[in-house]
C-alpha cells in the first residue's frame, strides 16, 4: 500500500511517514458472546468509520481508472466503492457493447489481484433503448443479462429504463406523506418554529434533493409533488384543505416545487458562467 502511494500520488518525506505510521501495527480482535478473541495482526484494510479510511480507498483504486480509459467507448463514474460504467452507441454499433464486456472483465481481474471483489448482487444493468432493441442488447450482454433491471437507484434517485423518473416521484410522494403522518401527531406537543424545523429536516429536504432532474416530470407528477407541498404548508400554518394555497406558500417565503428546481437550475448556470462551478457543469454550457 505505501509503495503504492509514492508510485501513483508521489507522498514522500514527512507525508509517508504519517500514513505509515497511521498503516502499521495495528491489530483486531473479535468479540462475541462476551467473549474477546486474542489480538492478531491487520495486515490489509483499514479502520472502520476512520477519516482517512474513504482517502486511503481511494488511493488504493486509482489504478482502476487508468484501466477503464484504456477503452474508448465507455465512460465512468467512481463514487468511494461504487464504479459505474456507461457504454453509448447507435443501433449499427451494437457492437460498441465489446468493449465494455472486456473493461468489466478487466475491473473484476484487477479486484481479485488486488484483495477486493466486485459484489455480483449489487451489479445492476440499465438499458436505454426502444422496447424493441433491447432484447438484442441483452442477447450481446450475455450473462451479464441476467443482471438486467427496469429500473435502479443512483445516488438516491430511482432511474427507469424511460428516463421519466415516474417511479422516483410516486415512491417520494409516498415517503413524503408518510413523514407528514408522522410529523402531524407532534403538532400539539413542539412549538411552531420547531414543526418547520422538523418538516424541512423530514420533507423540505427530500423535494429538494436532486430536484433540478424534476425537469422532465410530466404535470401528473409535478402535481403529485405540489400536493405534498401544500399538505406541509397547511400542517404547518394549521390551515383548512379549501383554503387557497397561493397566500399560505407566499407568507412562509416558500417557492412552489415548479419554481423551486427552476431556481436551482438557475442558480447552477450562473455558477457555470462565472467559474464557480465544477468543470463537469461548465463544460455543458455553449455561450452564444
Amino acid at each position: 500500500m505505501l509503495t503504492r502511494l509514492c508510485d501513483l500520488v508521489g507522498m514522500s518525506g514527512p507525508v509517508l511517514e504519517w500514513f505509515s505510521s497511521y498503516l502499521s501495527g495495528r491489530s483486531f480482535s473479535v468479540y462475541a458472546n462476551e467473549f474477546l478473541s486474542d489480538p492478531a495482526d491487520l495486515l490489509c484494510g483499514v479502520p472502520q468509520g476512520s477519516v482517512l479510511g474513504p482517502i486511503l480507498f481511494l488511493l488504493y483504486i486509482l489504478p482502476l481508472k487508468k484501466i477503464i480509459q484504456t477503452f474508448d467507448d465507455v465512460s465512468y463514474h467512481l463514487f468511494a466503492d461504487d464504479i459505474q460504467l456507461y457504454c453509448s452507441f447507435k443501433p449499427s454499433e451494437i457492437q460498441k457493447l465489446s468493449s465494455l464486456l472486456k473493461c468489466l472483465a478487466q475491473v473484476k481481474q484487477w479486484l481479485g489481484a488486488n484483495s477486493l471483489q466486485l459484489n455480483p448482487d449489487k451489479t445492476e444493468v440499465l438499458v436505454f433503448a426502444p422496447d424493441d432493441a433491447i432484447p438484442g442488447i441483452h442477447q450481446y450482454l450475455g450473462d451479464l443479462s441476467l443482471s438486467a433491471k427496469t429500473s435502479l437507484r443512483n445516488l438516491g434517485i430511482i432511474f427507469d429504463k424511460a428516463m421519466s423518473l415516474e417511479h422516483h416521484s410516486k415512491l417520494l410522494t409516498r415517503n413524503c406523506f408518510y413523514q407528514l403522518r408522522k410529523i402531524s401527531k407532534l403538532r400539539s406537543l413542539v412549538s411552531r418554529d420547531d414543526l418547520e424545523m422538523i418538516i424541512h429536516a423530514f420533507v423540505s429536504s427530500r423535494l429538494d434533493y436532486c430536484n433540478s432532474l424534476f425537469s422532465c416530470l410530466n404535470k401528473k407528477a409535478l402535481s403529485r409533488l405540489q400536493q405534498v407541498q401544500n399538505s406541509t404548508a397547511r400542517l404547518l400554518t394549521r390551515t383548512n384543505r379549501r383554503a387557497h394555497i397561493t397566500p399560505i406558500l407566499k407568507a412562509l417565503h416558500w417557492l412552489p416545487v415548479t419554481f423551486r428546481f427552476n431556481f436551482k437550475i438557475l442558480v447552477l448556470t450562473f455558477r457555470a458562467l462565472h467559474g464557480q462551478a465544477p468543470s463537469y457543469i461548465t463544460d455543458l454550457l455553449c455561450p452564444y
